[in-house]
Parts: C-alpha cells; sequence; structure tokens
C-alpha cells in the first residue's frame, strides 16, 4: 500500500446519509475503506472500456437433460478457449448443473463468450462477473 492522502469532500446530507446506511449495510469499518472501493471499481471499469485485460467468472444454470446442451456448451468454450483458464461443472440437483468457467483477457471477447454461451437454449440463467487482473490498480 502506498503513502496515505488525507483530503476533503463535501456532500449533501441526504446523499451523506445514505452512503452511511450503505456503509453500515456492507459493514465497512469507515468511510474511506468504502470510497477506496468505489474508486478502484471505476478504475477497473474504466480499464475494461479501454480493453484492458480482465479476470472473470461466467456462471450457468442449466438443465442437463435438454437434448444435446451439453456439447453445444462445449463446442462454444472450446472456440473461446484462448480465455478459458478453467471450468468446473456441479450438479445441483438431478436435473439442474452450475458450471463455472473462469476466464483472463479481453472484456469483449469474455462478454461475447457470456452471451453465446446464455443464448442457447437450455441454460436458464447466466452471468459475466467481470475483475481486474489485479495490475493497473
Amino acid at each position: 500500500m502506498g503513502r496515505l492522502v488525507r483530503f476533503g469532500v463535501s456532500l449533501e446530507a441526504d446523499l451523506l446519509g445514505k452512503f452511511d446506511r450503505l456503509i453500515k449495510e456492507r459493514r465497512y469499518t469507515c468511510r474511506s475503506e468504502a470510497l477506496r472501493d468505489l474508486i478502484r471499481q471505476e478504475l477497473v471499469q474504466k480499464q475494461w472500456q479501454e480493453s484492458g485485460a480482465i479476470a472473470g467468472a461466467i456462471t450457468l444454470i442449466y438443465d442437463h437433460h435438454k437434448r444435446e446442451l451439453v456439447n453445444t456448451l462445449m463446442d462454444i468454450q472450446h472456440d473461446f478457449g484462448g480465455i478459458i483458464i478453467s471450468s468446473s461443472h456441479i450438479h445441483l440437483d438431478h436435473n439442474n448443473c452450475l458450471e463455472i468457467i473462469a476466464v483472463k483477457g479481453a472484456p469483449k471477447e469474455a462478454q461475447g463468450l457470456a452471451d453465446n454461451l446464455k443464448s442457447v437454449k437450455g441454460v436458464k440463467h447466466a452471468t459475466l462477473s467481470m475483475s481486474s487482473t489485479g495490475r493497473n490498480i
């Protein structure tokens, strides 16, 4: 961690009250920690927009009984093999599976993979969670 710098911030009382409630709900110990997280989040999003490398996870929930679904999902993943670094398959119950696919690479490629997977008939829910690779933050 670098050298700490103190600075002042002026906010409307209502906005500060809402922020303080958010801080309490999320169990931050102080406003500074919450502000640091907000700033980091903005910097990560800026990095995505500038096409910097991201690390992330795609989660899928699907019915594995759907004909050819698993094969289609595997074919799509093979098409994006350059950004997939790991995947895990979990049986939730007799009908439903959870697939977690770890990715690293360009944000557009990760979004493209997620979009391709979620559009497959039989996929019940899909999300893409992108984060920084930890560099340049």
